[in-house]
């Protein structure tokens, strides 16, 4: 009921202000995802950093807490100016996720988050690509800015040890 209540509120503030651009559905639903995916991938990198044997997994681990923070700060900045109210805490999904690696130390760490790192990034890279073909927004505009740099990880990804594709399967 609160949830209705709300978005009936912001809808009616979006109709009666001429001067702000109001997010569509499609962006909002963008953001508030984009936003759950980047505090898991900060909770993960925290793990990476801690939890993690290889240097290269947590050098990686801290990149991600990095530019995952950052693209954080600047999608909050989107959201405010689109009036979308963004979540607090990750997906439930996210949240097992990181509760499953949270139990793993050493080499299986390194292997878990490593698959795990390829696979969500491709599938980022893939709901990126989408939102920045939409209608020219502030969200569309955060999609294809942040698109290269969630391209470069998987590059990174794909050459951490453990990973599957990683040079001598290392």
């Amino acid at each position: 009921m609160k949830t209705r209540q709300g978005m009936m509120i912001a809808a009616a503030g979006c109709l009666l202000s001429t001067a702000a651009w109001c997010a569509s559905s499609s962006d909002a639903s963008f953001a508030r995802k984009a936003a759950q995916g980047g505090m898991a991938e900060v909770a993960m990198g925290n793990l990476a950093e801690s939890h993690a044997q290889s240097a290269d997994v947590k050098a990686f681990g801290q990149r991600m807490v990095q530019d995952h923070g950052a693209a954080n700060d600047k999608l909050k900045t989107v959201a405010e100016q689109d009036h979308i109210q963004l979540p607090s805490q990750p997906s439930a999904e996210d949240q097992n996720t990181i509760n499953r690696l949270s139990r793993l130390h050493g080499e299986a760490f390194d292997k878990a988050y490593a698959q795990m790192m390829v696979k969500d990034h491709k599938k980022d890279i893939s709901e990126f690509k989408q939102a920045a073909r939409a209608a020219n927004s502030p969200v569309q505009n955060f999609a294809q800015a942040t698109l290269p740099t969630l391209q470069e990880h998987l590059q990174m990804a794909e050459k951490l040890p453990g990973e599957a594709t990683a040079p001598n399967g290392q």
